[in-house]
This record gives structure tokens, sequence and C-alpha cells, in this order.
């Protein structure tokens, strides 16, 4: 079975003074480009089945407006581990009847996660997002575990 793996880092945040960064949102640019992210995500990869999306307040943002422009809805579940880290182990805990994941994420853990997967270096800006994919079980996450396939940063 292949494995999809989709990483999106979060859409442009904003920087309030006072505001821990946990809790900051997104900024204006940040929720003009996320709806262009599901847009792309509609036409690229449209057999999403699940989101695992970080719990930060931007992260959440980014996916509610990401998925508001998708055909079908995967099943979203938060988890404090792509915040805090680390990525690997949410990806080798993804159930294994599952073929097609998304991450909603940070860097630099994001760009660290593509290229301990796949041995390539991807710069990720706001709103990127990369495709990485592979013929083994999440379990089996590590090293050249996938081959890059695509990677974007729809903007509008």
């Amino acid at each position: 079975m292949t494995r999809t793996l989709t990483l999106l880092r979060h859409a442009k945040s904003a920087w309030p003074d006072g505001v821990p960064d946990l809790e900051r949102p997104l900024g204006e640019r940040g929720r003009r480009d996320a709806p262009m992210v599901g847009r792309w995500l509609n036409e690229n990869v449209p057999d999403l089945q699940l989101v695992v999306c970080s719990t930060a307040l931007r992260a959440r943002q980014t996916w509610e407006l990401v998925s508001a422009e998708l055909v079908t809805q995967p099943e979203t579940r938060h988890h404090a581990k792509i915040y805090y880290g680390p990525l690997l182990e949410v990806v080798r805990d993804l159930p294994p009847e599952i073929n097609s994941a998304v991450l909603v994420g940070h860097n630099p853990d994001m760009e660290d996660l593509v290229e301990h997967l796949t041995g390539t270096h991807t710069t990720f800006k706001t709103s990127t997002v990369a495709v990485v994919r592979s013929e083994m079980d999440w379990s089996d996450a590590g090293p050249n575990w996938a081959q890059l396939r695509e990677t974007a940063t729809p903007r509008g």
C-alpha cells in the first residue's frame, strides 16, 4: 500500500504583543493564503483521510480555512506533539489502515522531517505544502522512508 504524507506549514501568523506563542492567530495574509492551500490540495491530493494538526491557534485556524475549501472532509485530530515534537513519532503512530495523512505544523520541524524521511532539503515558507510517498508502513518511518513528490506554496 502506498502511503501519502502531506506536510503543511501553517499560514502567516500575526505577532500581537503579550500573546503567548501557542495563542498567536493568523495574520491577514495567512487568512488570505490558507484557502488557496485548500484548493491546491483538492487538485493535487484529493484522497486525504486523516489530518493531525498542531494545537497552536495559528495551525488550527489554518486548517479551518484550508478544510473549508475541500470537497471531502478528512477526520481531524489535534496533537500537542505537532507543536512540541517529535514529529517522527506522530508519523509512526498514524493508524495502519490510513494511507493518506496531513500534518499541519511549524518550522523548522517540517523542513527537518521532510529531509529526514526523504533525504531532500525543502524550504518551508508559511503555507508551504510538501507531499511525500512511501511503500512502507507508517511505523517504519525513518531515514529515506519516502520520496518527495511535490512541493508548493499556494498564495492568495
